[in-house]
């Protein structure tokens, strides 16, 4: 938790909600143990598309397909999203997902790992969300670089990993301190470079929000 616990549910108390079908995504998803963005990163995203209207999309880490039905949903509405996932358990949950959503003639759903599939796409988009796994964010970087131009936002979730993102390395268990380094280095990377304007917010578990000069 890094924000207030009290804080987010009061913040949380004030959200109006989403659509009944996104709705009932939602409780399915939390009742399957299925990661999506938390509530109030809902909420942002939703603020975030209505202000900024990105036409030309681009998602990695599709999951079960939530929020990329929330942008389809909240975008503009001539928006095209690009999706990417490799867990082959979650793609045909996410396939039949954006069927039933009504969104299936706007979202594509690429299959494989994005490592292998970034090179391979044109751009530029003008929105890239990352929400994908944490300890790739740096190794996706340059290709997510290369398909940014002039204006052009990348937004990456789950940045604070709970607040460990603070901790010495010491204190972080063995088993997350590869994806605490490379996450570092991540945030390190888009604060020095020159081309973007980045900053940290304490937005769910935390996002990194850059713009391309």
């Amino acid at each position: 938790m890094i924000v207030d616990e009290r804080m987010l549910t009061f913040i949380n108390s004030l959200d109006r909600g989403l659509t009944p079908f996104l709705e009932d995504l939602r409780e399915k998803a939390e009742k399957d143990e299925v990661p999506i963005i938390r509530r109030n990163m809902q909420s942002f995203l939703r603020t975030w598309l209505t202000i900024t209207k990105p036409t030309a999309i681009l998602e990695i880490g599709t999951a079960v397909g939530f929020s990329a039905i929330l942008m389809a949903s909240y975008g503009d509405p001539t928006a095209k999203i690009t999706t990417i996932e490799d867990f082959d358990r979650r793609i045909p949950v996410a396939r039949e997902n954006f069927r039933k959503s009504g969104y299936e003639d706007r979202i594509t759903l690429l299959e494989g790992d994005a490592a292998e599939i970034l090179p391979k796409l044109e751009g530029p988009y003008d929105f890239i969300f990352l929400d994908a796994a944490k300890g790739q964010y740096i190794r996706f970087l340059p290709e997510i670089r290369r398909m940014m131009r002039s204006g052009s936002v990348l937004i990456a979730d789950n940045v604070l990993q709970g607040g460990d993102i603070i901790e010495s390395h010491y204190i972080v268990e063995r088993r997350n301190r590869t994806i605490y380094r490379r996450m570092r280095e991540f945030l390190r990377a888009i604060e020095d470079d020159e081309g973007l304007e980045s900053c940290v917010l304490p937005v769910g578990d935390g996002i990194s929000i850059s713009v391309a000069r």
